[in-house]
């Protein structure tokens, strides 16, 4: 099956720590780019010698009316594609065919836990920034993301999470730092050592969970040591 290749223009560039950016993208040739808050997109880049590059990036941004979408790209040592996205200048354009993947929100919706630590956010902030975009979508269910990451300057999208919390009591905004500095006032530790807190003895909720392997593996035995039943537990990992 042949999938659609797109062409998307960079239109703004943004630091989110040394080595992290976000980045917004402009698909062109369409007057609405759909997809499903949690897809991902296959980026394609041409390298000097004629090889193809093809890596998948979550999308970090709610679905719009303007066909744009975002990207959370880390910098990785030799990371061709890597570095080559975070090099990008506005207006310059890239190829990517998608959407693609299942991670995404399952109905009927019910309290949910988000876990994510580092760019697994990505795919998580795009679910929470159009599911509260609407009560409708919601439906005043309970929803808590415990974010988790080594330092302060690690927290992608801080601000905007705290923005969403102070502007819906049904939103929970729990970052965990694994090595918070002395003035760090948020929870400490590792992501599952705080989920079990927010579970309690129920079994009835959602659990989204996003980032390396190992991560999720953790996070996935513990909901079903819980006695949760695996449908109710989705995961995306980035390794």
């Amino acid at each position: 099956m042949a999938f659609q290749t797109y062409s998307a223009r960079l239109v703004r560039s943004a630091p989110l720590n040394d080595l992290t950016k976000h980045l917004d993208f402009e698909i062109q040739g369409v007057p609405r780019f759909g997809f499903v808050p949690g897809q991902w997109l296959s980026v394609k880049h041409i390298l000097p010698d004629g090889e193809e590059l093809t890596r998948a990036y979550s999308i970090a941004s709610p679905p719009s009316e303007n066909g744009r979408v975002a990207f959370c790209v880390n910098r990785v040592q030799d990371g061709l594609m890597s570095n080559f996205l975070c090099e990008m200048k506005d207006g310059e354009e890239l190829r990517c065919q998608g959407p693609f993947g299942n991670f995404i929100l399952h109905p009927p919706m019910r309290d949910t836990i988000f876990i994510a630590t580092g760019t697994g956010i990505a795919p998580i902030r795009s679910m929470l920034h159009w599911v509260l975009s609407d009560e409708s979508r919601h439906q005043g269910k309970q929803l808590w993301l415990v974010f988790g990451n080594r330092t302060e300057k690690d927290i992608y999208y801080h601000d905007g999470f705290v923005h969403l919390a102070a502007h819906h009591l049904n939103f929970h905004y729990q970052p965990t730092l694994s090595r918070g500095g002395p003035k760090w006032g948020g929870l400490r530790g590792y992501v599952q050592e705080h989920v079990p807190s927010i579970a309690g003895d129920r079994k009835d909720m959602h659990a989204y969970i996003c980032g390396l392997a190992k991560m999720v593996k953790t996070n996935r035995d513990l909901m079903y040591s819980l006695g949760w039943d695996s449908k109710s537990v989705l995961s995306e990992r980035y390794d």
